[in-house]
């Protein structure tokens, strides 16, 4: 369910705005997507896991004000971001 290390690195790479870059929006947005599609597939097989479900939700909503964030700051931005994500809105 959680993301291995060299995966984070890998997001980084492509997500970053400048070298060295783990605090951006565009950078977290990614990770919580990459996190948000672990625990989907999760719940795959165990549906009945609430607990789990509850993180997914917050995840779900750390996401949002993040991505309405930088939709606020640069709709550019904000479209390409989540063009290349594949998040629908």
């Amino acid at each position: 369910m959680s993301i291995t290390p060299e995966r984070k690195q890998e997001l980084l790479k492509e997500y970053a705005r400048v070298p060295n870059d783990t605090g951006s929006p565009e950078v977290q947005v990614a990770i919580l997507t990459e996190r948000i599609s672990n625990l989907t597939e999760h719940f795959k097989t165990h549906a009945k896991d609430n607990h789990s479900r509850r993180g997914l939700l917050k995840l779900v909503s750390q996401r949002r004000k993040l991505l309405d964030y930088v939709k606020g700051k640069d709709e550019g931005r904000y479209r390409t971001l989540i063009g290349s994500l594949g998040i629908r809105r």
